[in-house]
């Protein structure tokens, strides 16, 4: 049945609303407001005290100087100093503690400890210094134990939250770099991986290419085409020294990433780790180039260890088929019904090393999350099948 648009008009509107509402709300902007709004909304409500002669102020004239005070908040992040100050003006001459709170908590929030502290030992001296004065209000602290036990606590605990605040960005704002590093490292270990597989693999042709060349040479000699042969060689040879130029030598004995070939070995370890492995590859893959197959094999060892880690004892399915000229790799796998008790030991660079590596050759990765399976499907051009 049909929802008539005079119902859901105002159902899309109302979403609508409440979308922006929450990217509104979501922005640093926003949030300054809603802190002036506050700290406006708790000094208006003292308006009656201001007005019995509390100061110079009135009912009248009290709310718009109130509101000026509030919207120096709107500029706490960057200048988290004026706030400080205009509370202190306002502290002398209307005996306001609302706007000190908001402006030690902006300055311990976006300036520090060091910052924190210094301010608000600079408003206890302050309120020290205005309590010594005549002409300061009996209402506001009839002795100096009562007067402070009121202006530290409020001094030291909004300070505090800021800091506290401070502080958690700062570990937030760490902990994202460091995954955005080790996101980095993967990639670039599995660029170096990438180029070390085209050393060898390219390499390995160039030697033949040159050996070859030095045969025919051999054999064509006193013949018209042996400085052909010849000349062949020896570019063969510049090609295989300038390879090894810009791709850096291994410094361990690492041999060249196996391919299609090495799967069943790999679908062994896991099953001895505790999770069974089903391989389902079309015979025409293994025609496949090297680098084509040694992408493939990289995405199923990555698959594989995850699921070792976080579905061990569900069994994998492995499929490698051609389809309208690409190359289509699906690992999928259950979920287990229980979280494991133990959180499985993990970088979270695994998926950033398979999506470099496919595409790195013009591919795509993509993951897919249901509830009860998980899967990862990876796209390559297959090139020349031989």
């Amino acid at each position: 049945m049909l929802t008539p648009p005079s119902s859901s008009a105002p159902r899309r509107a109302a979403a609508a609303a409440r979308a922006a509402s929450a990217r509104w709300v979501g922005e640093d902007r926003a949030m300054d407001v809603l802190i002036a709004l506050s700290c406006f909304g708790l000094m208006i409500l003292d308006v009656p005290g201001l007005a019995r002669g509390d100061n110079s102020l009135n009912s009248y004239t009290a709310p718009p100087v109130l509101a000026l005070g509030a919207a120096t908040l709107l500029l706490r992040r960057r200048w988290p100093w004026l706030p400080y100050l205009v509370a202190l003006g306002y502290l002398g001459w209307l005996h306001q503690l609302n706007l000190v709170q908001f402006a030690l908590y902006s300055l311990g929030r976006f300036r520090g400890r060091r910052a924190g502290i210094l301010a608000t030992c600079g408003y206890i001296a302050v309120a020290y210094v205005l309590f010594n004065l005549p002409g300061w209000p009996d209402i506001r602290g009839e002795t100096l134990s009562s007067f402070l036990a009121i202006v530290v606590p409020v001094g030291v605990l909004a300070s505090g939250v800021g800091i506290s605040a401070y502080r958690h960005d700062l570990v937030h704002e760490l902990e994202v770099q460091r995954a955005e590093s080790a996101a980095l490292h993967a990639v670039q270990a599995e660029r170096v991986s990438v180029a070390r597989d085209v050393h060898d693999m390219v390499g390995r042709e160039l030697t033949m290419l040159a050996v070859r060349s030095e045969v025919l040479a051999v054999r064509a000699r006193n013949e018209p085409h042996h400085k052909d042969f010849e000349e062949l060689a020896d570019s063969a040879r510049r090609a295989h020294l300038m390879l090894n130029e810009i791709i850096v030598r291994r410094a361990d004995e690492r041999t060249a990433t196996p391919g299609l070939d090495g799967l069943p070995a790999l679908a062994e370890e896991s099953r001895l780790a505790g999770t069974p492995v089903g391989l389902d590859i079309e015979p025409a893959a293994h025609r496949l180039s090297p680098l084509r197959q040694a992408a493939v094999y990289r995405v199923v060892q990555e698959c594989l260890t995850n699921s070792v880690k976080h579905a061990q004892g569900e069994p994998v399915a492995v499929t490698i088929r051609l389809a309208a000229g690409d190359l289509v790799v699906t690992v999928q796998n259950p979920l287990p019904r229980l979280a494991p008790v133990k959180a499985p030991v993990s970088t979270g660079t695994g998926t950033f090393s398979m999506r470099e590596r496919v595409e790195s050759m013009g591919g795509s990765l993509a993951t897919t999350r249901t509830d009860t399976t998980y899967e990862v499907r990876a796209t390559l051009p297959a090139g020349a099948v031989g």
